[in-house]
C-alpha cells in the first residue's frame, strides 16, 4: 500500500504568522491532531500538533494551592511559529506503508505531511492508517477480486477468501499468472498479508 492510496487530501493548515489561538479554533473545528504551517507562498514550513498548541496556554488556578502565586511566570507563546515543529519530517504520495509507519515510530509523530515536487498535497494520520486496518474482510475481498479482474478481464481466476485482513487466493493459474495475482491482492489497502493455496 502506498501513502497516495491512504492519506488525507483535504489538509487543514495554519500560517506561521497565525495566533496560535486561532489554530486552536482551526484544529478543533476541524476535529484534527495537527495541522502542516505554511509560510506565505505556500512553502511547508512546519508542522503543529495540539500538544503544542497547549504549551503555555494555561495559568495555575489559585484554588489548587494554598500558596500565593506571584508573577506572571514564562510568556505565553502567541504565534504558531512560536510553537510549531519546524522542517517536519515528510513522504510522498509514492512512499510505501510500512516505510511510512517505520517513520512515525522511529520519529514518535502521529501525523506526516504529504509533499510532491515540493508542494503540499496530503497528510497521513494514524488514524488514517487504523482506518484501513479497521476495513470489512468483504470489503476487502470484493477489491482483491476487482483487481485480479481489471487485470485478467478473461481469466484465469482465482477464489478468495480474506479473514482478519489476510487474503487468500485459491487455485493455480500457472507460476507467473499466480505470481501477478499475488502483488495485486497485495495493493488493496488493507490487505495485511497474502497467501496462496493450490486447492
Amino acid at each position: 500500500m502506498l501513502v497516495r492510496e491512504v492519506m488525507t487530501d483535504q489538509v487543514v493548515t495554519v500560517r506561521r504568522a497565525d495566533p496560535v489561538r486561532q489554530a486552536v479554533r482551526v484544529l478543533h473545528a476541524a476535529d484534527v491532531t495537527a495541522a502542516p504551517v505554511l509560510d506565505t507562498d505556500g512553502r511547508l514550513v512546519g508542522i503543529v500538533s495540539e500538544m503544542d498548541l497547549l504549551r503555555g496556554e494555561f495559568q495555575r488556578d489559585p484554588r489548587a494551592s494554598a500558596r500565593a502565586l506571584l508573577g506572571h511566570g514564562e510568556p505565553v507563546p502567541f504565534l504558531v511559529e512560536e510553537v510549531m515543529t519546524a522542517d517536519p519530517v515528510t513522504v510522498t504520495p509514492a512512499t510505501d506503508a510500512v516505510e511510512l509507519v517505520d517513520l512515525m515510530v522511529d520519529r514518535r509523530v502521529k501525523s506526516v505531511p504529504v509533499l510532491e515536487h515540493g508542494r503540499l498535497v496530503g497528510i497521513v494520520s494514524r488514524r488514517d492508517l487504523l482506518a484501513v486496518l479497521a476495513r470489512a474482510d468483504d470489503d476487502l475481498r470484493a477489491d482483491v477480486l476487482a483487481a485480479l479482474h481489471e487485470h485478467y478481464p478473461c481469466g484465469p481466476s482465482w477464489e478468495v477468501s480474506v479473514h482478519d485482513g489476510v487474503a487468500e487466493l485459491h487455485g493455480h493459474c500457472g507460476e507467473h499468472a499466480d505470481r501477478i495475482a499475488d502483488l495485486l491482492a497485495r495493493t488493496v489497502p488493507g490487505v495485511v498479508r497474502v497467501k496462496h493455496s493450490a486447492g
